[in-house]
């Protein structure tokens, strides 16, 4: 793709999140939406194969409809009241629209185009499918989370964490592994949104980190499957120590970054008097935990079937590791300032 015209499409994007982040209308929210997606469906298809043509068309068929979902329910909204404020809903559009905001970031049971999508397309554009695309929507359901419904948010963060636990087992191509993780973070934080929304933005802010640290290093590696993975300890033994500390901060044991957003869920859940739903929560990420530690075990703990004489292969590398560095030491070392960070949120 010509260099100026992914320049103008990646500044679409940042002008189309501003737009929605900036907007207390709700027709220059879904502009905003608008310019986002379109901008990043040439981006998907940069590399002019079927498999991206795949995802692309996808895509933009699952953002379409979102997209004409939240357009006619805050039409509805607005005659109802009189109003097109974010911050006047009422109950009947409230659930269409937020449907349609979780079909946009790929909760269960509208997670369908996510892993397909994700599959088909570089790693560089899943990078921005799974971190910046999902800012816009989020920042919607935020702003109206005092009126959502708590059972419609309750059952489909439910249903997220569950299906990406069963989705995810079974996965050997990294992309999809990420894309079912990403709906089970999503998970997590759409259970509490109404509930605790800056434990959201908390959730939120980390899931963020991690993603795009974990993107960063399989970059680095050039590995998109599982075995390509288990050949990377003799090329780079410390990045892929520190991708396997981050794929367990993913997982979200102590005490790396991961560890504190469940903490502060669960202990949230149990003081609203949801004592069973944290219980139910806590054994059903024991299923994305496996998927998880299958990854580790694929990565550090097995030889890969050739293996050099060499401890480290010898190779003539130019990539530039420091932004890749940076991100590590964020995604695995911020617990302890997680009392500071919900401070300034």
């Amino acid at each position: 793709m010509n260099p100026l015209a992914l320049t103008m499409f990646l500044i679409s994007l940042a002008v189309g999140t501003a737009t929605t982040l900036s907007s207390y209308h709700w027709l220059l929210a879904w502009i905003g939406l608008e310019i986002s997606t379109l901008a990043i469906i040439p981006i998907m298809t940069k590399t002019p194969h079927p498999r991206a043509i795949e995802a692309a068309t996808k895509y933009f068929l699952t953002q379409a409809t979102a997209s004409a979902l939240i357009l006619f329910s805050s039409l509805i909204s607005a005659w109802q009241t009189g109003e097109w404020y974010i911050s006047s809903l009422t109950d009947l559009p409230m659930n269409a629209l937020s449907i349609a905001l979780m079909m946009k970031i790929g909760l269960a049971p509208l997670h369908f185009w996510m892993p397909e999508v994700l599959q088909g397309i570089p790693l560089s554009t899943g990078l921005i499918l799974s971190t910046w695309q999902k800012i816009a929507p989020m920042a919607l359901l935020l702003q109206m989370s005092h009126f959502i419904n708590l059972n419609l948010i309750t059952i489909l963060g439910f249903t997220s964490i569950l299906i990406a636990g069963w989705g995810g087992i079974a996965q050997t191509q990294l992309r999809k592994i990420i894309a079912y993780s990403s709906i089970a973070h999503f998970g997590w934080m759409i259970i509490i949104l109404k509930l605790n929304p800056q434990l959201t933005l908390f959730n939120f802010t980390l899931y963020i980190l991690m993603t795009t640290s974990m993107f960063t290093s399989l970059m680095t590696i050039s590995a998109t499957k599982m075995s390509e993975i288990a050949t990377s300890w003799p090329k780079m033994p410390t990045l892929t120590a520190t991708t396997m500390l981050i794929i367990l901060s993913l997982a979200g044991l102590p005490p790396l970054t991961g560890f504190s957003p469940k903490l502060l869920i669960i202990l949230e859940l149990i003081k609203q008097n949801m004592t069973m739903l944290a219980l139910m929560i806590m054994f059903i990420s024991l299923l994305t935990l496996f998927f998880y530690l299958r990854l580790t075990y694929v990565m550090t703990l097995t030889l890969s079937p050739n293996t050099p004489n060499s401890l480290v292969s010898w190779r003539m590398t130019t990539k530039s590791l420091s932004l890749n560095a940076f991100m590590n030491v964020l995604a695995l070392s911020l617990l302890p300032l997680t009392p500071t960070l919900l401070t300034l949120m």
